[in-house]
């Protein structure tokens, strides 16, 4: 399945299927095509949609964690989800998510996190991206994954693009700060909604120690790791990561059933 944009009042987004919605929220230098295999295997029984957040585009005054929440709530206005929806994130786009679970309570019916940040993340290695060095961005895209071979020339030039401008690495750069300031250790035990954490083992930004801090301050999370997998699960292991998400989706939705009967 080739993912469609689409564009509305502003907002550019992906939307296919129909029923209970799936909202999905990419990282940092992650694009729609991240959750291509999510994509694929969930629209024929929810209706996913993946907002394009602006990070390259917002203004630099808004640049950061809030920012993005405050854009993610405007989207939601603007495709009229009035009922709870499932919400899912990687890496920044997992911060985003816990932040919008924050402040949405009424709006998150299920959270899934994968190598979120939040916590404590090294995204670029303890650096910022250095304009004009092929070299460098290629490393830390490789770095994103267990099997490097998947930082292919495409997603290597991708991100090289991005950082080859200086509006766009200033954006970046306020962002990537953002996130580090903005720890929501003492924020977490607020979030009362069913959570799905799913770790590679071998993620390097968001080490597997992350994770189970993030399981140790959310209440009602399950943690599940996967072998041979670093920062972005449904990339690098689609099949394990979309089996473990319907599981959780299934055993969640069967779990309300019964507590609302009861």
């Amino acid at each position: 399945m080739e993912l469609q944009i689409k564009e509305k009042n502003g907002f550019q987004y992906v939307e296919e299927g129909t029923g209970e919605v799936l909202l999905l929220l990419h990282g940092l230098f992650g694009a729609l095509s991240n959750w291509q295999d999510v994509v694929s295997d969930f629209a024929r029984d929810y209706r996913v949609i993946i907002p394009m957040l602006p990070i390259y585009e917002m203004p630099l005054t808004k640049a950061g964690v809030p920012g993005l929440v405050g854009y993610v709530e405007e989207f939601v206005a603007e495709m009229g989800l009035h009922q709870p929806f499932t919400l899912l994130g990687n890496s920044l786009g997992g911060h985003v998510a816990l932040v919008y679970t924050l402040h949405n309570p009424q709006q998150v019916q299920r959270l899934v996190l994968t190598g979120s940040s939040g916590l404590f993340e090294d995204s670029m290695g303890s650096s910022f991206p250095k304009r004009g060095n092929y070299g460098f961005v290629q490393q830390r895209v490789a770095y994103t994954f267990y099997d490097p071979s998947l930082a292919t020339k495409d997603l290597v030039d991708e991100v090289f693009n991005v950082t080859n401008s200086n509006i766009k690495v200033l954006r970046i750069i306020n962002i990537a700060r953002s996130a580090q300031r903005h720890n929501l250790a003492k924020d977490l035990g607020r979030i009362q909604v069913p959570t799905l954490l799913v770790w590679g083992l071998n993620d390097t930004i968001t080490p597997p120690i992350v994770a189970h801090e993030f399981h140790r301050l959310i209440t009602n999370s399950e943690l599940h790791f996967l072998d041979h997998c670093c920062h972005a699960p449904m990339m690098e292991r689609p099949e394990a990561f979309n089996a473990r998400l319907r599981q959780f989706l299934h055993s969640t939705k069967h779990q309300q059933v019964i507590s609302s009967v009861t």
